[in-house]
């Protein structure tokens, strides 16, 4: 039986990277054309449609009374994107990655604090309805925040590209609406082949899996979930910095890190109020913060992502699997 669940597993992650490919190329594309930073596109749209994965899974576990799977996979799968997602990208990019530091500097310093009141607010073990609220109502000022942003704002209205001589508008709009129509296709497709693969084909097979070899619940969840439902992030991530657009790489990462929070665990908490352990409370949000400090600062000093820097992601993320066993990962006695 194990070698039937292998086999989707490869399959699964064929499908993925190519659904990836047709994202970044769908993205890069609406990039282009409506005059959008990358790093905002990748930070809202990319964003948006890598953490659908995270949301299903969090949401219907909070709706089923598993509060510790739904709390888990939010902030696993944050630890995933900034260690392994973006530690894999700097890795396999052809060149530095080079971020927009004005963007980064409103978005990060907004990641920080989310982090950090999510974390105040857990600490006594509960997450309520008040709290998913709250998340919500922050996600809207994120938004409009980055609307504020000037690049996005200009990116807007029709570029400058498009300008008729004749001063035809209907002309313009055509023009617009014609080109638009490929990037949208591949995007919506990408994303949608991304999510499927990634919840019904790689997680499915890696949940069963790790149930064969009898490892632990706290583990499956921590790790094997959030992880699995990160990989629309780690290959698209790939994906883009193979391609050339590290920017939209970074993008994807911070967008997820504070969908993860306000969205997700927001949500999850107004389905049904979350009841956590304050053990583990006071291991992964401590953590999370610490790698995506490190993450932040790591862009931040000299505005790019090099290889060193990927590498000490990716070691982070390691101490995080290790740690995990050490603390939550001892078996039942049978």
């Amino acid at each position: 039986m194990i070698v039937l669940y292998l086999i989707v597993l490869i399959v699964s992650f064929v499908i993925l990277f190519k659904c990836a490919d047709l994202f970044v190329t769908g993205a890069t594309g609406l990039s282009e054309i409506l005059g959008i930073p990358k790093m905002l596109v990748g930070i809202v749209f990319v964003g948006l449609g890598t953490t659908a994965p995270e949301f299903g899974v969090s949401v219907s576990a909070a709706f089923s009374g598993f509060s510790e799977m739904a709390l888990g996979n939010a902030i696993g799968s944050v630890i995933a994107d900034d260690g392994i997602a973006l530690g894999l990208a700097a890795l396999v990019a052809p060149a530095v990655i080079y971020v927009n530091c004005r963007i980064l500097k409103i978005a990060g310093a907004f990641l920080l604090f989310i982090d950090f009141l999510a974390y105040f607010l857990a600490r006594d073990g509960v997450l309520g309805r008040f709290e998913g609220i709250l998340f919500l109502l922050l996600l809207v000022g994120y938004f409009y925040l980055l609307y504020r942003v000037r690049g996005l704002r200009s990116g807007l209205g029709v570029p400058s590209s498009y300008d008729s001589p004749s001063g035809s508008e209907d002309a313009v709009k055509c023009l617009r609406w014609s080109r638009l129509r490929r990037p949208i296709l591949l995007f919506v497709v990408g994303i949608i082949g991304v999510v499927v693969a990634s919840r019904f084909g790689v997680v499915w097979a890696a949940v069963h899996i790790t149930e064969l070899l009898r490892i632990p619940e706290i583990i499956i969840g921590s790790t094997v979930v959030a992880l699995g439902t990160s990989l629309p992030e780690i290959s698209t991530c790939i994906t883009a910095a193979r391609k050339g657009e590290g920017e939209l790489a970074v993008g994807n990462i911070i967008g997820a890190d504070v969908l993860n929070i306000l969205w997700i665990i927001g949500v999850a908490a107004l389905v049904r109020p979350i009841r956590v352990d304050v053990d583990i409370i006071n291991f992964s949000f401590p953590f999370m913060i610490l790698v995506v400090t490190v993450m932040l600062v790591s862009l931040r000093i000299g505005c790019r992502l090099t290889k060193m820097k990927g590498i000490i992601l990716i070691v982070l993320y390691g101490a995080y699997i290790l740690l995990t066993l050490l603390l939550f990962g001892r078996p039942p006695l049978h």
